[in-house]
């Protein structure tokens, strides 16, 4: 239960993150939620990136973590 409740988060995460980073390529004005962050339009784009690295990571491991479980065919 515990993975597929990090792989939900992580795709939770992987689909915001990549919403947010195409936005802000699209629009440097439109920051979205990671707005808040001092920075510049490098900074942000940087943050998105690196949220959407470590969304993906999340999913893939507790996938294959409940996959060793036997819990996914």
């Amino acid at each position: 239960m515990k993975y597929d409740i990090l792989q939900i988060l992580g795709a939770v995460l992987m689909c915001f993150s990549a919403q947010g980073l195409i936005r802000l390529l699209i629009d440097h004005d439109h920051t979205g939620l990671l707005g808040w962050l001092p920075g510049s339009f490098a900074v942000l784009l940087g943050a998105y990136v690196v949220v959407l690295a470590g969304a993906v990571v999340l999913t893939g491991w507790s996938h294959s973590r409940a996959k060793a479980l036997g819990r996914r065919d």
